[in-house]
């Protein structure tokens, strides 16, 4: 009896591992304790300076625009959009001006993401 009860619990635990299509329950995920908060130093240089040029309108008079006091590169500047736009802007900027082997490596990622975009874009 021992013997049959040992093959029967043999032969089920086989025919559960043979299955090889889901039956739609995964495994429980135990969790043991509560996962600790983690620390966040509220004092980066990113959160500190997070709204420094909002009052600029309002104690300078509107003259300035808080885009025009982005310091970076001009294609860069009060711009938004995707990877594939930033580089067309510079291509157009600078891309007379570039050295013949970084004009060749733009180009070349423009195309990579052309295609890339077209393939799996939002707008598709």
């Amino acid at each position: 009896m021992a013997l049959l009860g040992g093959l029967l619990r043999a032969g089920s635990s086989f025919c559960h591992s043979v299955r090889s299509f889901s039956t739609g329950t995964c495994c429980q995920i135990r969790m043991h304790a509560i996962p600790k908060l983690k620390i966040v130093d509220r004092w980066t240089e990113k959160r500190n300076m997070f709204g420094v040029y909002d009052n600029i309108g309002i104690l300078g008079d509107f003259k300035a625009h808080p885009k025009d006091l982005i310091v970076g590169p001009c294609w860069v500047k009060g711009f938004r959009g995707n990877e594939l736009q930033r580089v067309i802007r510079k291509k157009k900027m600078v891309g007379d001006r570039m050295m013949t082997e970084d004009r060749h490596n733009l180009e070349k990622r423009i195309r990579f993401l052309y295609k890339r975009l077209n393939r799996t874009g939002k707008h598709r």
